[in-house]
């Protein structure tokens, strides 16, 4: 289960303001769990509920439709800078 920092790690660019905006608004949807621990420093670590779970299908339908586009617009490219 990932901490904030482990998850702002992974993202790049990404600012924690942001990280921070997101997962609050998926908190409040269900589709993150936060689970704070009472230790110095303070640790939170957050995962996926079952709802956020059920997501899983479609981000990966996203995600496979963004590798094809990603590669058809480099084909395109391709084509035109021989043009």
């Amino acid at each position: 289960m990932p901490g904030f920092n482990e998850l702002k790690r992974t993202i790049p660019g990404i600012t924690q303001h942001m990280l921070t905006a997101s997962l609050r608004e998926l908190e409040a949807n269900g589709i993150v769990q936060r689970t704070v621990y009472a230790e110095v420093p303070p640790r939170v670590e957050y995962r996926m509920t079952p709802h956020g779970r059920s997501l899983k299908p479609v981000i990966e339908a996203l995600a496979d439709w963004g590798r094809l586009h990603l590669k058809q617009q480099a084909t395109r490219k391709t084509v035109i800078d021989r043009a």
